[in-house]
């Protein structure tokens, strides 16, 4: 159904001035992108404790952080596109609650199969959840403002990976109310029902301009092209990469050239597609696209890192998890600086943030191979400033310029993106840190195939640095 003409001029208005709520609704929204982030680095720290208390295998621990991995990246896409034609606000709510009720399973888990149960609907309401808050920052926002919200949507990434970091181990050992590994799931609970009050009092709703029907059949073919691409990369290397997962992603591309088919052809006979392929017409958005690819297969670092304190240095999993703070504190505050520095250099604060990464890591490499020693703590400080300027940097460069009517989806493509690239460094750059370590347990095996591995995304952010040159001034 169409909007009338005073609803165009309220619109036109309202995108102009933005929202009257906006600043109120931004630390509700803040939360929404707050959550998906702790709880995957917050169970980390709990695996043994979690193995210990149900009798876990450890297959089912492994898939405690896969199926919420998988599940929230294939269904991303779908979710924000949900929001475009049923109400942003409307998912949101709807989002936030569902992953309180399923943090609440998950902390009255009686077994593993419940608490995977729980951890996939995580993942599923994550996906309702997550997208809209871009989205909304989009339509809320005007665009002088957005640059700065965009800023303290990235310092949130910032500020969770340093809570997951920290409070799984101190919910963990502190047993508070005399639970163990279920208060990082029953934290959620105070949490979320504070968003859902929130965003019920100071968060408008937006959707696109028509109301249209879901793409079923595009649901469907995505989600299976996901699912083939992303599971055997979430579990290949723990499974062995047995026949049937390499062929996984022998089939992967075969359905995705399906999925494009099938959504041009439903665009053509005046359908409404679920990825509508004009966006990627849009000026930088496939650049911007490739970029949070390449870049966010940097996660491979914090696998790859870890092992090598554990591993190599012999380090407790809690003292590890401190070894990284320097890079989420610089993370932290150059997120939290990157607003003014967008506005000055425009584009290229991109540019300038992949060079900073490149210097910091490269500095890393220096120091664990001996060659500038000491000087490790200060070089991941560099490495997380860059990363923060980055960060929202990105999520500008795709989302920023898009039509209201593709907010959601645009949201949901470039945070599924990052999921993918996720998934993609921890097993391409993570199987080369494994294969250079081989069967030897010395530090001297682990600091070269460290440094190897981190060689391979200092690479991976020159190559960004350079896209980000394309992007359009």
């Amino acid at each position: 159904m169409s909007i009338n003409a005073g609803a165009v001029t309220k619109q036109g208005v309202v995108e102009a001035s933005g929202d009257p709520r906006r600043w109120f609704a931004l630390p509700v929204l803040l939360i929404g992108a707050f959550l998906p982030v702790l709880d995957f680095n917050v169970v980390n720290l709990a695996l043994p404790a979690i193995r210990q208390n149900l009798d876990a295998t450890s297959s089912d621990v492994q898939f405690v952080i896969s199926a919420y991995a998988a599940t929230y990246a294939v269904f991303l896409i779908t979710g924000g596109r949900l929001g475009d034609w049923l109400g942003r606000k409307r998912m949101f709510v709807t989002g936030v609650a569902g992953f309180t009720l399923a943090s609440v399973l998950c902390g009255l888990a009686w077994s593993p199969a419940v608490l995977i149960a729980g951890r996939i609907l995580q993942g599923l309401t994550a996906t309702a959840m997550a997208p809209q808050v871009l989205a909304s920052i989009r339509v809320l926002f005007p665009a002088a403002e957005q640059s700065r919200a965009f800023a303290l949507y990235g310092a949130t990434f910032g500020f969770a990976n340093i809570a997951g970091q920290i409070l799984g181990g101190v919910l963990v050992s502190s047993h508070p109310f005399g639970l163990t590994w279920q208060a990082i799931f029953l934290i959620n609970v105070p949490i979320g029902l504070v968003a859902v009050i929130g965003s019920l009092l100071f968060l408008s709703d937006s959707r696109a301009d028509h109301a249209q029907k879901l793409d079923i059949s595009g649901v469907v073919l995505l989600s299976v092209t996901l699912g083939l691409l992303v599971y055997p990369l979430v579990e290949g290397r723990e499974t062995g990469w047995p026949v049937w997962i390499v062929a996984m992603l022998v089939v992967s591309p075969i359905v995705l050239i399906a999925f494009v088919r099938f959504e041009r052809r439903l665009t053509a006979q005046g359908g409404a597609p679920l990825v509508d392929f004009s966006l990627f017409r849009e000026p930088g958005f496939a650049i911007g696209i490739a970029m949070a690819l390449v870049f966010y297969m940097l996660s491979s670092f914090y696998l790859t890192f870890s092992v090598y304190l554990q591993g190599g240095l012999h380090l407790t999993p809690v003292d590890a998890g401190l070894r990284t703070l320097p890079f989420a504190f610089g993370y932290f505050a150059s997120s939290l600086a990157s607003a003014s520095i967008m506005q000055r250099l425009g584009p290229r604060a991109l540019t300038l943030g992949f060079i900073i990464q490149v210097i910091g890591f490269g500095a890393v490499i220096l120091s664990v191979l001996g060659v500038t020693s000491g000087y490790i703590e200060i070089a991941l400080l560099v490495a997380g400033l860059g990363y923060g300027i980055v960060v929202p940097s990105v999520i500008k460069a795709v989302v920023g310029g898009i039509d209201q009517r593709y907010a959601g989806l645009a949201s949901g493509i470039v945070i599924s993106t990052f999921q993918i690239g996720a998934s993609l460094g921890v097993a391409i750059i993570g199987g080369v840190f494994f294969s250079t370590v081989g069967g030897n347990q010395e530090l001297t095996s682990y600091a070269h195939a460290f440094s190897v591995a981190l060689g391979c995304n200092v690479a991976l952010l020159a190559l960004g640095g350079l896209l980000s040159l394309w992007l359009p001034s």
